[in-house]
């Protein structure tokens, strides 16, 4: 606001002015449908790193898409050669607590994906690193291309990974396995990464833009609210003693057996024909 108009006690001959309007950072995801599938694509050069208004449209895309029953999967991948490279440094040169917090929404963008009621592919069309592969981690499906990496290099700039990635990656690989990838920061292969359980699978690049969508074809015609409930039930017995878990479970099943889905494969199954699932 100028100061002409805050101090009315000094007019001027000129007319009120105007403030300028915010400009808007340009859309960084594009998100596009393929029947059931909603693939969000990351569009920020050079490497799609990660910035608090990324994180904050990433938040605003993926909850309508969960929350959406026309769509079944969702799958994430980026442009160029990077998935997504991790956080951008220039940003988080600003340690701030304010800064840090807004950097820090990085995980409930992967909390938001977690807890997606229908499945979640990471397409790691290329290198996926620090906070990218953090976002792997929460995906139900990991796909790497072979011109890509996967790794936690945080520890290169006094860091680690704390968006997520210190807590996960234990619980997908073990604590001992955990620990040394993240103090190394090894960039892995795709095959050493696919040996390690980090991606499910490996795809030469020319063709990973038809097996990604193959897959995600193939999961979007599968029963979503059983993958959602499925998701949910693991989650949250996960960690608990068998007896709260068997609870949780139990719980699980009677939301289940209530869903059109599951009534329509079981008499899909008696009719010997193959079940048309609806996602509900």
């Amino acid at each position: 606001m100028s100061e002409a108009r805050m101090t009315p006690e000094k007019p001027t001959q000129e007319g009120p002015t105007q403030e300028k309007p915010t400009e808007e950072k340009p859309s960084v995801l594009r998100v596009t449908r393929d029947g059931a599938v909603a693939t969000v694509r990351v569009d920020r050069p050079k490497v799609n790193a990660v910035d608090p208004a990324m994180i904050e449209e990433f938040l605003a895309t993926l909850a309508p898409l969960a929350a959406d029953p026309e769509v079944r999967c969702i799958v994430i991948t980026g442009t160029g050669r990077f998935f997504v490279a991790g956080a951008d440094i220039a940003v988080m040169r600003d340690l701030s607590a304010d800064n840090q917090a807004r950097m820090r929404r990085w995980i409930h963008v992967q909390r938001v994906i977690e807890q997606t009621p229908k499945p979640v592919v990471a397409a790691m069309n290329g290198h996926a690193l620090g906070g990218g592969a953090e976002l792997s981690l929460a995906c139900d499906l990991r796909i790497l291309s072979t011109e890509a990496t996967f790794g936690f290099p945080e520890m290169r700039l006094g860091l680690f990974p704390g968006a997520g990635g210190s807590q996960r990656l234990p619980r997908l690989v073990g604590p001992h396995l955990a620990k040394r990838l993240m103090i190394e920061g090894e960039q892995l292969t795709p095959q050493r990464a696919l040996e390690l359980g980090l991606v499910d699978v490996v795809v030469e690049h020319a063709e990973f833009e038809a097996t990604v969508a193959e897959r995600a074809r193939r999961l979007a015609a599968q029963p979503t609210a059983g993958i959602g409930l499925l998701k949910r039930v693991v989650d949250e017995g996960y960690g608990l003693p068998l007896e709260q878990a068997l609870e949780r479970e139990e719980k699980g099943v009677a939301d289940l057996i209530g869903t059109a889905d599951a009534r329509e494969g079981l008499q899909a199954f008696l009719d010997k024909r193959t079940p048309v699932f609806t996602g509900q």
